[in-house]
């Protein structure tokens, strides 16, 4: 689910003038994710931008964090599908190691893309409270276990650390990291850990 609140219609589809309020919403707010921080953008500048009242926004999207979640969720569920089923390292069949060093190198990537649109959800603690943070946490978790670590629940969180929004923009903005230079300290990691 988009984190979208759909209001359908006798049928179960959501009216057309919904579906055009929605699209100018998450158009209007990727554009100003995309130009300006996250946490400068506010719901009346979403509303402004997408033309449409403040009312209708809130009963859509209660917050800034649920928009910008609407919009990361197409790429998120790529990759969750690709971790269920795709090819190994990142899918199935690889030792843990190699499927966590893989998982990292697509994070890595997906915040690179979307940095903005990540830091638009993670607010807080709200980051431990998104249904991808969840399924991150099982999948690091279940690698974890099967390398027979004596307590997978304690270290999962750990590991998903590095990949913390605002560390990923210290590390290549602030610090100049190059991706390529994340990826291989954290797939070094992976393996020093698994």
């Amino acid at each position: 689910m988009d984190g979208d609140l759909l209001r359908p219609n006798q049928r179960g589809r959501e009216r057309a003038d919904a579906a055009r309020n929605r699209a100018r919403i998450l158009a209007a707010a990727e554009e100003l994710f995309a130009t300006r921080s996250a946490q400068s953008v506010t719901m009346e500048d979403i509303a402004k931008a997408a033309g449409v009242g403040r009312a209708t926004l809130y009963r859509r999207y209660p917050d800034r964090a649920s928009i910008a979640t609407a919009l990361l969720d197409e790429h998120e569920r790529a990759l969750q599908e690709k971790l269920l089923r795709g090819d190994p390292p990142l899918g199935p069949g690889a030792p843990p190691a190699e499927r966590l060093a893989a998982f990292y190198e697509a994070m890595v990537d997906l915040l690179e893309r979307h940095i903005h649109l990540v830091l638009g959800t993670e607010v807080g603690r709200s980051r431990f409270e998104t249904g991808a943070y969840g399924f991150w946490r099982a999948h690091v978790r279940s690698l974890l276990a099967e390398s027979s670590l004596a307590d997978p629940e304690s270290l999962t969180d750990s590991l998903l650390a590095p990949l913390a929004p605002e560390v990923f923009r210290h590390q290549h903005e602030t610090l100049g990291m190059e991706t390529k230079r994340i990826k291989a300290a954290l797939a070094a990691l992976a393996r020093r850990i698994l």
